[in-house]
């Protein structure tokens, strides 16, 4: 196919210009969004064993209600019921909760001894997982702007240029898509090897770039577009306003927890309750939120669906799943959902996203190195915005790795010193991110992409060997139960220190025997700089 050279260098430049633009954050949206995809187990891993409760029989739960709520105060307002078997079958906030990220949110567990008397405990919550979310939603921008964060803001307008990059990129290459598609030429130079690899990733992942650019977009401008909807609409109300009931109810009142089973078996054929997180039950306005699983469906988050309802009444005010013919809004609301979350698919969906996560965060990075070299000069002297990019490059991609993965690792540890966490978590990513943004600019990309890379290997085979440590010395508390879950975060642990390690030796190899006019060189330790520019002559 053919295409006019002016056209083309135009959308070169939109392309260029919208992806470096907006790469950077970008590239934190995508990395920490790949793991988002395991955030429930990644905070399951890094919880003390400990702090979790025997599981019951299903059929023990309506007594361990009955105590608890009678009991704990608490309790006789709100809890969850959880059939997890690594969960404490019933839990209720003591301090904190809701569905904001609260830093100091304190859970009591209950569960039942062997001869039917009630056992509880406090800890506070384990909320990493939750703070890699919040760096996927804000890339780790702070602050707000009215109720919303203003990280999410900035993510919805880099995710415009992104989608303009898109478009861009793809007309850019319609003229040798066909020929050049599958080809990568490590024989004609690093710089083609990476621009080939950027392009073949970017085609191949294309429609799952453009799902996500426009459900970001969404989800970041909601408000907006209602606000757009009122022009409309005026002062008419756009949902139907449920009148205020008149009665109250109380926990003695609530139904066997059998009843909720068969009411989700008649409502949602196929699909599994997870958990049933009850609330206000002493109030006018009960409701019970009721997280369904079947893996075979497309799903509204990875984690499941949602169905909410009176759980006295056990008539549903809402759910994610369509409950009859009529409900045709629902499922494509739910399937804008299910597309950015990789709610489809199950297991295999999850993985298949967590790839896509981090292939897409390369598409990114290796767009920052090939605007780098295509703007080199045939000098030694790079110019100062080619130097400050670059710094820029490695301390936020580099950086912002270095922070989640040390984050990682110290997760377990921490609890050594004391059991509210949350606060080391958040000041340990960004003491770290922080640190290695300065480290950048101090050393230059070169020298600090090659001590990150190390940093990351180092820290990444770190995070297998201690849990190694933990079977060792059982009696230093950070032992779990071997499930896959926990497998599968180390396995990829050492996978990425292996991947870290090669990527490390390349970058310095690189560095002191690559081209000498380049960023990223340093003069070789064996080759005085003098002698290199005397040869160069």
């Amino acid at each position: 196919m053919r295409v006019r050279g002016d056209i083309l260098r135009t959308y070169q430049s939109i392309h260029t210009w919208t992806g470096i633009i907006a790469g950077l954050v970008l590239f934190i949206g995508f990395y920490a969004g790949s793991l988002t995809m395991f955030k429930h187990e990644i905070t399951h891993w890094a919880t003390p064993a400990s702090h979790q409760l025997a599981q019951i029989p299903i059929e023990k739960f309506d007594k361990l209600i009955q105590q608890a709520s009678s009991q704990l105060s608490k309790a006789g307002q709100s809890f969850t019921v959880n059939f997890n078997e690594h969960l404490s079958p019933l839990t209720w906030f003591e301090h904190g909760g809701g569905r904001e990220l609260a830093l100091d949110n304190v859970m009591q567990h209950a569960t039942l001894s062997a001869d039917g008397q009630l056992i509880t405990q406090v800890n506070p919550t384990n909320e990493l997982g939750e703070l890699i979310d919040m760096l996927h939603r804000t890339a780790g921008i702070p602050g707000k702007a009215g109720h919303e964060d203003v990280g999410v803001l900035i993510l919805g307008v880099a995710s415009v240029l992104y989608f303009l990059a898109l478009v861009s990129g793809v007309v850019i290459l319609l003229p040798t898509l066909v020929k050049s598609f599958f080809a990568l030429r490590p024989h004609k130079g690093s710089n083609r090897l990476w621009l080939d690899s950027h392009n073949l990733v970017g085609i191949i992942s294309l429609p799952f770039h453009l799902i996500i650019a426009w459900t970001v977009i969404v989800f970041a401008f909601h408000d907006f577009f209602y606000g757009g909807l009122s022009l409309v609409y005026g002062d008419e109300p756009m949902f139907e306003i449920r009148d205020k009931p008149s009665i109250e109810y109380t926990v003695e009142q609530l139904p066997p927890i059998s009843s909720y089973l068969n009411k989700i078996d008649d409502i949602a054929e196929g699909y599994k309750i997870e958990s049933m997180a009850f609330s206000n039950l002493s109030s006018a306005n009960p409701s019970v939120g009721i997280t369904i699983i079947n893996q075979h469906e497309m799903m509204r988050v990875s984690s499941g669906d949602f169905i909410y309802m009176n759980p006295y009444t056990f008539k549903v005010n809402y759910s994610s799943i369509p409950l009859s013919d009529e409900d045709i809004y629902i499922p494509i609301v739910a399937g804008f959902f299910s597309l950015h979350f990789g709610g489809f698919a199950g297991d295999l969906g999850r993985w298949v996203y967590f790839v896509l996560g981090l292939l897409g965060a390369f598409i990114f990075y290796s767009g920052n190195l090939l605007w780098l070299e295509k703007r080199r000069k045939k000098q030694p002297q790079q110019s100062q915005s080619s130097r400050i990019m670059a710094s820029l490059t490695i301390g936020v991609c580099l950086g912002s790795m270095v922070a989640v993965v040390i984050t990682l690792l110290i997760s377990k540890w921490l609890y050594l010193v004391g059991s509210e966490v949350n606060t080391h978590y958040l000041w340990c990513y960004y003491v770290c991110f922080i640190s290695a943004f300065i480290y950048s600019f101090i050393r230059g990309a070169a020298k600090s992409a090659i001590d990150l890379q190390f940093i990351l290997f180092v820290t990444c085979l770190l995070i297998p060997l201690t849990s190694v440590v933990a079977l060792l010395f059982p009696s230093i508390g950070l032992i779990q139960p071997i499930i896959f879950s926990s497998l599968a975060i180390e396995g990829i642990a050492l996978l990425f220190s292996a991947v870290f390690f090669y990527c490390f030796l390349k970058t310095k190899k690189r560095a002191y025997q690559g081209e000498r006019n380049s960023i990223w060189a340093l003069p070789n330790p064996e080759t005085p700089v003098d002698s290199i520019m005397l040869n160069k002559a």
